[in-house]
């Protein structure tokens, strides 16, 4: 990419980033009427996709911005595309106008100057998030008000009370689970997000120390460190499903074969969603969540703008919506979808807390701790390493 293409960008981007500051947001939302945001987003469960259609039919009925949910599998294809957009020198007209991102996406978008903004921090809605959560970095990557934190996740496994009774509760319980109960078990195959996830979680349970994770990766550290993950994973796959030679496409292909009795777990990276599998009948009464006694990873997901975008202003007014009481409310619902707030409880009228606290059979019950992610630059090194060595079998 060259360098003065990216220079053009990050001018566009401090040239327009100060709209949400100098204009009136009343002003702001009666520019964006009529405008359509092309939304990409994963698009790989239900209950995401109806809330996200749900969100996108207020934002037309409240503020005339007419959504377009592009559903994507995985955000590194929208990445590929911005940039391909950007060597095309298509500065105004790009095709994504928002978007669900994190982790190496975001790094990768913010180093190549790709981002519109900072805009975060001047939504009017931005007075309810939750400052104690990390909504200013992303997977150790300062954010810049680059993107909006729009919900928090962490990684969480779900199994039949009618199967197993007494979980897996560490990597290694796990390891001697799968060895025990001989094709009962898998992951995505990487680079599905879950799969990477389940793998990095697996990092952070193994390594040597934990603490040269936070850091940029370096091949030398890259090989001490992921080295007892790498062993760890040549005894797991043979006692995987299909002997570790081939994965799920991904989480929802998983809990099926949970319900149908094909896999004795499944995982998620919502807390809820065993919940909302229930509700809806995807998965039986005695589906439960739990995690690792020593935690599982967990982060802020977030959306942001490209530098490219057609649509800056009604991207902004649909994110503002996102981050409101009401859509937070709505999305942390476990009958709706279930996905964490950002928002701080205590900042929030009373009816919306107490919505934002219900529960319901399949929630994760326990206290499980959160371990914060590895820096972002670890996740390409592991998928590429994870491809070259188990993606051809």
């Amino acid at each position: 990419m060259k360098k003065s293409l990216l220079l053009g960008l990050a001018s566009t981007c401090v040239a327009v980033s100060a709209l949400a500051q100098s204009a009136d947001w009343k002003s702001i939302e009666m520019e964006a009427k009529g405008q359509t945001v092309y939304f990409n987003a994963w698009g790989g469960g239900e209950a995401i996709n109806a809330y996200i259609d749900w969100a996108a039919g207020e934002a037309q009925k409240r503020y005339g911005v007419t959504v377009k949910h592009v559903k994507i599998t995985d955000a590194a294809e929208v990445v590929k595309r911005i940039q391909t957009e950007a060597q095309a020198g298509r500065k105004e007209s790009g095709s994504v106008d928002l978007m669900w991102v994190n982790g190496e996406n975001f790094r990768n978008l913010k180093q190549a100057g790709l981002l519109f903004g900072p805009w975060a921090e001047q939504l009017p809605n931005w007075k309810f998030v939750d400052q104690g959560k990390p909504v200013r970095v992303d997977f150790s990557v300062p954010t810049d008000g680059l993107e909006a934190p729009w919900g928090t996740a962490q990684l969480t496994f779900i199994a039949d009370k009618a199967v197993v009774a007494a979980p897996p509760r560490s990597a290694q319980a796990l390891l001697a689970f799968a060895q025990t109960h001989p094709g009962r078990v898998s992951y995505p195959k990487l680079p599905d997000f879950h799969g990477t996830t389940f793998v990095k979680q697996l990092l952070l349970e193994l390594a040597p120390e934990r603490a040269v994770l936070e850091q940029p990766v370096t091949p030398e550290a890259f090989k001490r460190a992921s080295a007892p993950l790498w062993d760890y994973l040549d005894r797991l796959h043979p006692a995987l499903w299909r002997a570790g030679k081939a994965f799920p496409q991904g989480i929802a292909e998983m809990h099926r074969m949970l319900a149908d009795g094909e896999l004795n777990l499944s995982l998620t990276f919502n807390p809820n969603e065993a919940a909302n599998l229930i509700a809806s009948k995807q998965l039986p009464p005695s589906a439960y969540s739990f995690g690792f006694t020593g935690g599982t990873i967990g982060n802020v997901h977030f959306l942001a703008i490209p530098a490219n975008a057609r649509s800056k202003v009604g991207a902004q007014v649909f994110a503002n919506f996102l981050l409101s009481p009401e859509a937070q409310a709505r999305k942390a619902d476990i009958t709706v979808w279930g996905d964490g707030s950002v928002l701080d409880p205590a900042r929030l009228p009373e009816a919306m807390r107490a919505a934002m606290q219900k529960t319901a059979p399949g929630v994760l019950a326990e206290n499980v701790p959160t371990l914060a992610e590895p820096h972002a630059s670890w996740v390409e090194a592991i998928e590429a390493e994870w491809l070259k060595r188990y993606g051809a079998q």
